[in-house]
């Protein structure tokens, strides 16, 4: 994938392009906001990696004018400026995560993989929601229609609990952490914690399981977080 640099530290610059190029990514590297403005619009990014503090176009206004051309692309804030005041006000200008100078190659990887994993999800589910149904043995999620239905009877879901089902019926048979869960279902705005997780998971397993301690549907993937169903469940979908 291509990810966008914006730093005027051109070691910044270099230390980023190494990071993404080992992961296998194309790196494009500008050293102020209005040349990664037009940088933008010529090379359109997978995802934008952004400094605060630089010449002509800060970070801020930089993450302003790149969400108000897409709503989609992940944009990573860089800074030294670490305390919560600067986060708010890069979070308000749309920036999807912030990290701190001087940042850790290791964990600045694992970052930009997870925006990178978040895209390549909402894209896959976009596809998958063109289809109405998806069968998971005797369940089926109507995904257009925010419905639940359960060796053709109605589940009676809140909206949360929907929400929770139909991200995973849109990947069948997939483990996703807690974590993963909260950032596809919940906004930036309030995240809840993994222990709120196991909660909606429990009142889920009450309405959808027959007998919620030996759960058929939400499985739990020791470890590694939760999935709908596994292979020799998925049915299909149409």
């Amino acid at each position: 994938m291509k990810i966008l640099i914006a730093d005027d530290e051109r070691d910044i610059c270099e230390a980023v392009r190494r990071i993404v190029e080992r992961a296998g990514h194309t790196c494009i590297a500008v050293y102020d906001g209005a040349l990664a403005l037009e940088a933008y619009e010529r090379e359109r990014p997978d995802l934008v990696i952004v400094d605060v503090m630089m010449p002509e176009v800060n970070g801020f206004d930089l993450c302003r004018d790149l969400r108000a051309r897409d709503a989609r692309v992940p944009i990573i804030m860089l800074s030294a400026k670490s305390d919560i005041v600067d986060k708010g006000v890069g979070f308000a200008a749309g920036c999807d995560d912030y990290v701190a100078k001087p940042f850790n190659s290791q964990e600045l990887a694992m970052r930009i993989e997870a925006q990178l994993r978040r895209v390549r999800l909402a894209d896959d589910g976009l596809a998958r929601r063109s289809r109405a149904v998806v069968k998971v043995g005797d369940m089926e999620v109507r995904l257009k229609r925010n419905e639940v239905l359960v060796r053709g009877g109605y589940v009676n879901l809140t909206p949360k609990e929907f929400q929770i089902i139909a991200f995973l019926a849109n990947h069948p048979a997939e483990v996703f952490s807690a974590q993963e869960i909260m950032a596809n279902v919940w906004s930036e705005a309030y995240q809840p914690d993994s222990a709120s997780i196991a909660v909606f998971v429990r009142k889920i397993r009450a309405k959808i399981e027959d007998d919620p301690a030996k759960p058929r549907y939400l499985q739990t993937v020791w470890r590694e977080g939760y999935r709908l169903g596994d292979e020799s469940m998925i049915d299909g979908q149409r």
